[in-house]
């Protein structure tokens, strides 16, 4: 469906500002964990679940999201969704327990889920170029949002408190909804599916412990045994989830359509994890205080600036994949942004004894990771339905989160395991940044070999 181009302009910045804003929130509480402990009195690890359960909820929103957008009802069900996030913005903000704010926090991360539904929105009713040109852009929206968010977190926790920080959660999440009030159209007539509650509930429970135990660094070195059980139980889930999917007449999840995206789904995986974990290391590395023996000791603030060149190159990436997806193919682009993200590592692990070192290598991960963000929708949109894409890029954003969460858990296990005292090794960081150039590099291999696969299909 083509609509007029004026209007067409609109709803393509209206979007991607939703998935903008949806991605500022979901980051908002990482450079808030110490400030978070101070203020209500509780432990960092406390602190960190500000973090760990809007990612969980994010995940486990994500296919519901999915399904319930499919159809003609997607306007309600975003409408819906930014009305609970603004709710949850509020608690956050408002001087209440520390419980509230962790309900604040996991009613903020539904709104990660909207992603997909804003690229089906594009999908449906944007022309073909604009339409390619904004899913790339929503794409990429998480990569420029934690440099949005990141740095403007710091100041005002800095600057006037962490309520300060959460007020701008709020302002952002109100004014998405108003922006998605006026600009989202009602959906393409489609028959009304009903929701696979057995499956929802089955894959809830799946993917929370899935990327509970994978977040949760302490209980792997503290209680490895429970944790590689809770590990193995949670993939059983997801296997039987599978299983009983592919026997459902109107399941959650296509799995017709998810094993058409199998190859994409596991590039995903494994370059989310190498990306997450390199970020996640040079953020650590830059705020540790040289009395280590290494790192730069910049505050919270500052440690956020060194993101910002991450988001724009992310940004910039992002706007030129789909000008040469005609010339190069959307495997191609692929390809050539997980060879960039694969160059960040050596940098950082060779050259990271001034702080241009880690600015530099944080560059080179965001033009790889906004180029391979930007790629990877139209590797995936290639081969499922109009009528699908919420539901396929749906299934993409979880296992993206679950990437991510692996990568963040692999980082801290390994520098886990080279800390004596209170700040670890450097070595520790070495090590973490050369698995994770293995991992990227099996991603690339993936790649190429899929690439060779379709080329001798076809040939």
């Amino acid at each position: 469906m083509q609509i007029v181009r004026g209007t067409s302009r609109f709803l393509a910045a209206g979007v991607v500002f939703v998935g903008l804003v949806v991605a500022v929130v979901g980051s908002l509480g990482a450079p808030l964990i110490t400030a978070v402990a101070e203020q209500y009195g509780v432990s960092l690890a406390a602190a960190q679940w500000t973090l760990t359960i809007p990612l969980l909820s994010g995940a486990i929103a994500t296919p519901l999201l999915g399904r319930l957008g499919s159809g003609p009802r997607r306007r309600t069900v975003v409408l819906v969704t930014l009305g609970v996030v603004v709710v949850g913005s509020l608690l956050t903000v408002v001087p209440l327990p520390f419980a509230v704010l962790l309900v604040g926090r996991a009613a903020q991360g539904a709104g990660l889920g909207l992603t997909a539904l804003m690229m089906a929105t594009a999908r449906d009713h944007l022309d073909v170029g604009r339409s390619a040109s904004t899913i790339a852009l929503l794409a990429v929206a998480s990569t420029a949002g934690i440099g949005v968010g990141y740095p403007l977190a710091g100041l005002l926790t800095d600057l006037a408190g962490i309520r300060a920080a959460y007020g701008l959660g709020l302002a952002v999440t109100a004014a998405a909804l108003v922006v998605a009030a006026i600009v989202l159209p009602t959906a393409p007539e489609r028959p009304v599916r009903r929701v696979d509650v057995r499956g929802a509930v089955l894959l809830t429970v799946a993917l929370l412990a899935l990327l509970l135990v994978i977040s949760q660094t302490t209980l792997w070195h503290q209680h490895a045994g429970l944790a590689a059980a809770t590990l193995a139980g949670s993939l059983l889930l997801l296997a039987a989830w599978a299983i009983i999917e592919a026997r459902t007449d109107e399941p959650l999840v296509d799995i017709r359509l998810l094993r058409r995206s199998a190859g994409a789904n596991l590039v995903m995986l494994t370059c989310g994890v190498g990306m997450y974990l390199l970020l996640s290391l040079i953020t650590r590395y830059v705020q540790t205080p040289a009395a280590a023996g290494y790192g730069f000791g910049l505050s919270t603030f500052q440690a956020g600036l060194v993101l910002v060149p991450f988001s724009l190159l992310g940004f910039v990436a992002g706007r030129l994949v789909p000008r040469f997806r005609d010339r190069y193919g959307a495997g191609g682009l692929l390809a050539a942004g997980t060879t960039v993200v694969l160059t960040a590592f050596p940098v950082f692990a060779l050259a990271r004894g001034h702080l241009a070192g880690p600015v530099i290598a944080m560059s080179i991960l965001g033009f790889g990771v906004g180029a391979f963000f930007a790629a990877m929708p139209a590797v995936i949109l290639s081969e499922v339905p109009a009528a699908e894409t919420a539901g396929a890029m749906s299934v993409n954003q979880v296992v993206r989160s679950v990437g991510f969460s692996i990568g963040s858990a692999l980082g801290g296990l390994v520098l886990a395991a080279h800390t004596t005292e209170v700040f670890p090794r450097e070595s520790g960081y070495t090590e973490a940044a050369w698995i994770g150039a293995a991992t990227t590099a099996v991603t690339l291999l993936l790649i190429t070999t899929s690439a060779r696969t379709t080329s001798r299909r076809t040939g």
